[in-house]
C-alpha cells in the first residue's frame, strides 16, 4: 500500500527503524506485529532493544564528550525490569532506584552496586540498611530523617557511606503539576536554606561522606531554561566534588510535542556547568523516560466496535491497567490499526475493558475503518506504562517482549489466574 504523508508521520513515532512489510503492517525490530501477537497474545508491551541501546550511547557519549569526568545514570523507576537494568549496565550506565524493591530489581540485574543511586522522600530503616548492606555507590538525602536513620544504622567506626543532599531549587517547569519537583511545596528535597543545613551538618559526620548535591526538577520538560536554572542554583551552594544534575527532558508522544535533543538538553546544562562549577567535578545525569518511552510500543486487539450519539468507540483488551498515565497525567498518545496504519480515517475514542469511564488510551485518534479483531499499536510506551500496571477488574499484567535484528523474546511473561491469587490466604 502506498504510505501517505500522514502515514509516514504516525510511523515516525514509532521505535527508529520500524517499517512497514508489503501489506503496510508496522515491522518492529525487524519482527511483523502480527508474528508478535500471534506469539504472545495482547496486550503486550513490545521494546526495541537496539533502540534502547542506540540511546544510551547517545546519552553516554555525549556527556562525556561535554564533560569527561561524568556518567549517565538510568532512573529506573521508568521501567523497572530486570532485562533494561540488564541492558543498560552493559551499555555502562549506572542504575537510579526509588525504593527497595527497585534496589531488590537492580542487584538482581547484575548491575554494580557501587553504580546504584539511592532515592526516595520517605525512605524507610529498611529500605536504608538493605541500600547499604549492598554496597549502594551513592544515596542522596531527601531530608534530616535519612540523615539520622544512617547514621543509626552505620555503626561501624570503619565505615563510611557516600551521599548527596538533594536540593529544592523553587523552579516549576512547565509539565503537569503530578510530575513536577523542583517548586516550593514540592514534597522532595530541601529549600536552599535547609540543604545549607543538612550541608553543614554532613560535613560534621563521621559516617557519612558528603559528595555534593542533587538536584531534579521534573519530568516530561519540553524547553531548556528550567534545566539551565537548576544547575545555576545547586552552583550557589558551593563546591563539590559530585554534583548530580538529575534528569526530566520530555519525550515525543504526539505530532505535536518537539522535545529537545539530547545534544541540545546536554548543552543547556554543560554550559552552564562549565562556567559556574568545579572543573574537576563528577556530573551525573539520571534520564530515565527519555532513555526508554520511545523504544515501547504497546498491542492490542479490538473487542468491539460502538458507534453512536455522534462517537465511535473502539474498545481493546487493555487499558488503564497497563496504561495509567492517561489517568493519572491526562498523557495524549497517539495509536494506529498496526496492520494498515494510515495516520488517517475516522476520529475515534480508542477505550479499555475496565470498569471505569476514564479508562480511555487516547480520545480521538484516527483510525481506518476499525473492526473487531483488529490489532492496535500505540507507540511511545517504554516509561511507565510497565512500572505503573496494575490488576484493576483482575487484568493480567502483560508481558514485555524484546524485539532486535528480526529476533523476538519474552523477558517478562504475561501474568497467570494463578499469579493474581498467589497472595490471597484461605
Amino acid at each position: 500500500m502506498a504510505a501517505t504523508q500522514a502515514g509516514r508521520e504516525l510511523v515516525g513515532l514509532f521505535p527508529p527503524g520500524t517499517t512497514q512489510d508489503a501489506t503496510g503492517g508496522l515491522v518492529l525490530g525487524g519482527v511483523p506485529v502480527a508474528e508478535l501477537a500471534e506469539t504472545y497474545g495482547t496486550p503486550a508491551l513490545v521494546v526495541d532493544e537496539a533502540s534502547i541501546r542506540a540511546r544510551a550511547r547517545r546519552y553516554a557519549d555525549g556527556l562525556a564528550a561535554r564533560w569527561p569526568n561524568s556518567r549517565v545514570t538510568f532512573a529506573s523507576k521508568a521501567f523497572p525490569c530486570t532485562a533494561v537494568n540488564r541492558l543498560l549496565a552493559e551499555e555502562g550506565l549506572g542504575i537510579d532506584v526509588a525504593g527497595g524493591g527497585e534496589l531488590a530489581l537492580a542487584l538482581a540485574s547484575g548491575a554494580d552496586p557501587a553504580g546504584l543511586v539511592v532515592h526516595g522522600n520517605a525512605k524507610t530503616e529498611e529500605e536504608l540498611r538493605l541500600a547499604v548492606d549492598a554496597g549502594a555507590g551513592t544515596i542522596v538525602v531527601d531530608n534530616f530523617d535519612d540523615i539520622d536513620k544512617l547514621e543509626k544504622i552505620l555503626t561501624d567506626p570503619m565505615s563510611e557511606q557516600g551521599v548527596l543532599v538533594r536540593v529544592t531549587p523553587d523552579i516549576r517547569p512547565n509539565t503537569h503539576e503530578a510530575v513536577s519537583t523542583g517548586q516550593n511545596g514540592s514534597k522532595f528535597g530541601l529549600l536552599l536554606p535547609q540543604a545549607r543545613e543538612a550541608i553543614a551538618r554532613l560535613r560534621g559526620s563521621d559516617r557519612l561522606r558528603l559528595d555534593g548535591v542533587h538536584v531534579h526538577v521534573g519530568s516530561q520538560i519540553l524547553d531548556l531554561e528550567p534545566f539551565a536554572q537548576a544547575v545555576e542554583a545547586v552552583a550557589e551552594l558551593g563546591e563539590f566534588s559530585v554534583y548530580d544534575l538529575g534528569g526530566g527532558l520530555g519525550s515525543r508522544y504526539t505530532y505535536a510535542d518537539r522535545p529537545p535533543t539530547v545534544e541540545a538538553y546536554l548543552d543547556a546544562m554543560i554550559d552552564v556547568a562549565k562556567r559556574l562549577l568545579p572543573a574537576d567535578a563528577r556530573i551525573l545525569i539520571e534520564p530515565g523516560r527519555s532513555m526508554v518511552a520511545e523504544s515501547g510500543v504497546s498491542l492490542y486487539r479490538v473487542v468491539s466496535v460502538k458507534r453512536g450519539g455522534g462517537h465511535t468507540f473502539v474498545a481493546v483488551d487493555g487499558g488503564m491497567g497497563d496504561n495509567l498515565e492517561v489517568s493519572l497525567y491526562q498523557q495524549r498518545f497517539e495509536a494506529a490499526i498496526a496492520t494498515r496504519p494510515t495516520g488517517e480515517g475516522e476520529l475515534c475514542r480508542l477505550v479499555g475493558r475496565h470498569c471505569e469511564s476514564g479508562d480511555t488510551l487516547s480520545a480521538g485518534v484516527p483510525l481506518e475503518d476499525p473492526r473487531v479483531g483488529d490489532l492496535i499499536a500505540v507507540p511511545v510506551t517504554g516509561a511507565y506504562t510497565y512500572a505503573l500496571s496494575n490488576n484493576y477488574n483482575g487484568a493480567r499484567r502483560p508481558p514485555v517482549v524484546f524485539v532486535r535484528d528480526g529476533a523476538h523474546r519474552a523477558v517478562v511473561r504475561r501474568e497467570t489466574y494463578a499469579d493474581l491469587m498467589r497472595r490471597n490466604l484461605p
